[in-house]
């Protein structure tokens, strides 16, 4: 295991619970190390059989020319710009709260947040009114406070790269209907309205607590909205119109669509993985036992066969 080098001490935590689980020596190895320390040393040594990564599309797609050049088997879990879809038919405070949850939870830095919210048009300037009010009684501060809701991003560069997403975004047209303001690492959380393509945040992870709101005129634009993106990890929808719930199960590009619910969900045992831009493969359970192993086919010939010459 190679941490992130931002995040190297839960690395060595996981090695450590493993070892107190009785797992031998040396079978689970980390090697906390920059990228550029690493470099392809995975990829050429003879011993590694498969890679698996978690990370950016950027770097995902450097590690699939690797994987090629060295012919190693290699499973992608990448970024998101998922979206969660709400119906005109939808419970309000139950959107607004799902929809927050999904996005906020962890600062947002989470690959499959909502960090796009696709309102139905009936419904949408009720949401934006009442999703701007919620978010305006999130506490932000010290994560070892239980009332903190929204703690400190991973580094102080994050606050920067997020809030030049806002800036960019701003000046192009979009609306900033809260927070955006950051000191130290604590960034306030923020909503834009009015995004549009020729901004970077339309299809570009934020990762951290960043959420657009988009309007949809009706169902099918809806589908359009959240299908008009690079990535494809997850999604939600809340309706209670189950025909549509499950149209939109079937047409939306994500690996996980979680009806009634955000697109935040996982489950130990449940295939987690996305399509697009959001790499291929499938982790936890079986799934990663099947992408983990060789299929061999072994024949036994009871007694001599009859061969035809």
């Amino acid at each position: 295991m190679k941490p992130a080098p931002q995040t190297p001490l839960i690395g060595l935590l996981f090695a450590e619970i493993l070892e107190e689980a009785g797992v031998p020596p040396g079978v689970f190895s980390v090697l906390p190390t920059t990228n550029e320390a690493l470099g392809d040393k995975f990829f050429s040594a003879k011993r590694v059989q498969m890679v698996t990564f978690t990370g950016s599309a950027k770097v995902g797609r450097y590690l699939s020319e690797l994987a090629g050049k060295f012919q190693k088997r290699i499973v992608l879990e990448l970024g998101g710009k998922s979206p969660i879809v709400i119906l005109n038919d939808a419970k309000l405070d139950y959107a607004v709260s799902a929809a927050a949850f999904g996005i906020f939870f962890n600062q947002g830095q989470v690959c499959m947040a909502n960090s796009r919210i696709i309102v139905e048009e009936g419904l949408y300037d009720a949401f934006c009114t009442a999703f701007v009010k919620k978010v305006r009684s999130i506490r932000c501060g010290d994560p070892a406070d239980p009332a903190t809701i929204v703690g400190p991003l991973i580094s102080a560069n994050q606050c920067e790269f997020i809030r030049g997403q806002i800036d960019d975004a701003i000046a192009k047209g979009a609306t900033l209907l809260t927070g955006g303001e950051y000191q130290g690492n604590l960034f306030q959380p923020a909503v834009l309205t009015d995004v549009t393509p020729s901004m970077a945040v339309y299809d570009e992870e934020s990762f951290g607590p960043l959420v657009s709101i988009y309007k949809a005129k009706d169902f099918e634009h809806a589908i359009e909205l959240a299908n008009d993106t690079s990535y494809g990890l997850s999604s939600g929808i809340v309706t209670n119109d189950l025909q549509r719930a499950f149209d939109f199960a079937l047409r939306i590009e994500a690996g996980s669509v979680h009806i009634n619910d955000n697109s935040f969900d996982d489950d130990p045992n449940a295939p987690f993985g996305g399509f697009k831009d959001s790499g291929h493969g499938k982790e936890n359970g079986r799934y990663s036992i099947h992408d983990m192993t060789e299929l061999k086919w072994v024949t036994l010939q009871l007694g001599e066969r009859a061969f035809p010459i």
